[in-house]
């Protein structure tokens, strides 16, 4: 199975596959090639709780083609509890700023055609 269909299985599952460097202990995105702290390119699987607190956002009331139906969504980004690790997805029925606070305790639950798909705890 492919790095790609791994994080997509994962995130299904609300988990978020990761890399830790075997050298130092960093931990990355699973798209990491080359450790950013020491440059080593050893790697194990850490699989994390797909949870955390909204970062930041933007919200989306003019989607691009294919994607109307879900307006308006937010894309956001989800700082991982546990770890410095931010992972962007999409969240559905947000409309304006006070629906989704920064600092608001969410969780990927799951994958599809929008990616990553991110909703409030």
């Amino acid at each position: 199975m492919s790095v790609e269909e791994q994080v997509i299985e994962n995130a299904k599952n609300g988990k978020l596959l990761t890399h830790k460097c075997t050298d130092c202990g960093y931990l990355h995105l699973s798209t990491a090639y080359f450790c950013r702290e020491c440059g080593s390119k050893g790697f194990e699987d850490v699989l994390l709780e797909g949870t955390g607190e909204i970062a930041t956002y933007t919200i989306i009331t003019v989607a691009p083609a294919g994607f109307e139906k879900y307006t308006p969504y937010a894309f956001v980004v989800l700082k991982l509890d546990n770890s410095d690790l931010r992972i962007s997805g999409f969240m559905a029925g947000i409309a304006t700023p006070s629906d989704l606070p920064v600092g608001t305790r969410a969780k990927i639950t799951g994958f599809d055609e929008r990616g990553i798909i991110i909703e409030k705890q």
